[in-house]
């Protein structure tokens, strides 16, 4: 009996969780509450598509003639990069927490300041102050990036290994995905309860509603605390060896820019238009609720994608798994490309929204879920808010560029059939490069953060830095710590 008793103790003591392995729901809240802004990203990108096909109804040429149509979509991805840039540094430089607080704030004024947009009356006066307030809305979308993403994936080290990558997806890629398809339905609802008349009340109520999950979110996120890994290898306190920091990463991050360039350039440039490439198929006789209909349809396709995806990443690797995604995304764009001229009839509209939403589905089981995590898992804590900032913000250059570039990729015929044909092979041409440069990438595994972390310390120190630095504390003096040359001393006494 005494036997086996300590047996049965043994199987319990064997079953208990690591002692360094926090609880589940313990574990998972920082990754949620971190990485769930970029909801945020996707709604107020996307429902400005939707935004600008209602102006056109409401004020037909004065708008579709004056440069708000191009600039009001595209806005907010210049805003964005600045933001990037700007929370990049600060939240390797001061905290990842407080910047992120600062950036929901900033989100949360200026979306509900566009809904409320006006200039005495007067239509191209407002506009402008439309296009403004965009621009500031980027800024604090640009935030969600650097200072959101890069803690959650920080915090995804206290999950349990062979689930860490999906996480991650779950709660960045994911969540914009999600606020795509909102920022498609949300439209479509208010259309609907406005009897497709009352433009003014359609488009603002529509960008107001974005105001309400960052003010959720900001509250949640009082709570956070700094993610450890960057409590222990953060640069904060340090001067950054910039020169060492290109050497080691300079190539990687050039590849992973390039490659979040192509996917953002496509990505952002068919999610803005899609209402518009609806429109165009429908023609004069589509109502606001229909091309809203069949927009979210669309966005829709963008769940699957990155829901089933999100295992797949942990199965094969992200780098693999975004292989894979942009090859097959090539294969359905071309298809699509060739049988264009038939799928583009009102009478086929559902199978136009199907093959399409399979291509855009495919290219975040691709790159969508997993060009953020190889951004966030490349490079070393000390300095990761600042490359996944620069790689986020060339993307969004990319999808600034894309916006403004795709209306001119048209047939020198001006055929709209041909036109549309000439967008999706420039797209799949572009993902079959983009499958090519990750394959210079190196692959990232469970533990690819504190392995990153380990090997650029090992870099640091060949190179003369002193690593006591990573991690220093504010009013900690370096002399006060204990030195590695006394550390290898002893060792050499004893011989």
């Amino acid at each position: 009996m005494f036997w086996r008793k300590k047996k049965e103790e043994v199987v319990e003591e064997e079953r208990e969780p690591p002692i360094d392995q926090k609880p589940f729901i313990q574990a998972i809240w920082p990754v949620l509450a971190c990485g769930a802004g970029l909801f945020s990203d996707g709604y107020v990108n996307n429902v400005i598509g939707s935004v600008n096909t209602t102006l056109g109804y409401e004020y037909g040429d004065v708008y579709s003639n004056s440069n708000a149509a191009s600039v009001v979509p595209a806005i907010a991805f210049a805003g964005t990069v600045v933001g990037q840039l700007f929370f990049g540094y600060l939240s390797d430089k001061w905290s990842r927490k407080d910047s992120l607080l600062i950036s929901t704030i900033i989100l949360i004024i200026f979306t509900a300041l566009a809904a409320g947009s006006y200039y005495k009356g007067d239509a191209v006066g407002m506009f402008n102050i439309l296009t403004a307030w965009r621009f500031f809305v980027g800024i604090g979308i640009g935030g969600e990036y650097p200072a959101g993403s890069v803690s959650c994936a920080e915090s995804t080290g206290e999950l349990k290994t062979g689930t860490r990558n999906r996480w991650f997806i779950l709660f960045t890629n994911s969540m914009i995905d999600w606020g795509f398809v909102f920022g498609a339905f949300v439209p479509y609802v208010v259309a609907a309860a406005a009897h497709n008349t009352y433009y003014s009340t359609i488009w603002r109520t529509s960008l107001g509603i974005g105001v309400a999950f960052p003010l959720v979110l900001f509250v949640l996120r009082l709570q956070l605390k700094e993610p450890e890994e960057f409590s222990r290898n953060s640069m904060k306190h340090a001067k950054t060896p910039y020169l060492l920091v290109l050497r080691y990463y300079g190539f990687r991050l050039l590849i992973v820019s390039l490659i979040w360039f192509i996917y953002d350039f496509s990505v952002y440039s068919f999610g803005i238009y899609s209402s518009t490439i609806l429109s165009n198929i429908y023609g004069d006789s589509g109502t606001l609720t229909t091309i809203f209909g069949w927009n979210t349809v669309i966005n829709l396709f963008y769940i699957p994608g990155t829901m089933i995806g999100a295992p797949v990443s942990d199965r094969l690797g992200p780098r693999n798994t975004l292989i894979l995604g942009q090859v097959l995304q090539a294969v359905v764009g071309f298809i699509m490309a060739g049988c264009y001229a038939k799928l583009s009839h009102p009478s086929v509209v559902g199978a136009f929204a199907v093959v399409y939403g399979i291509f855009l589905s495919l290219g975040e089981l691709g790159p969508g879920n997993n060009i953020g995590l190889l951004a966030a898992k490349t490079c070393a804590t000390g300095v990761r808010g600042q490359y996944y900032g620069i790689a986020a913000a060339l993307g969004k250059i990319g999808a600034f560029i894309g916006t403004y570039v795709f209306k001119y990729i048209v047939s020198p015929d001006g055929d709209p059939v041909k036109s549309s044909q000439y967008k999706f092979y420039v797209s799949s041409s572009l993902c079959i490069f983009a499958a090519g440069l990750a394959l210079l990438l190196p692959p990232i595994d469970q533990d690819t953060i504190a392995n990153e972390d380990a090997k650029f310390r090992a870099y640091l120190e060949s190179k003369g830095w002193d690593t006591r630095q990573l991690g220093l504390k504010k009013g900690e003096a370096l002399e006060s710590l204990p030195g590695e040359e006394s550390e290898e001393a002893a060792p050499e006494t004893k011989a």
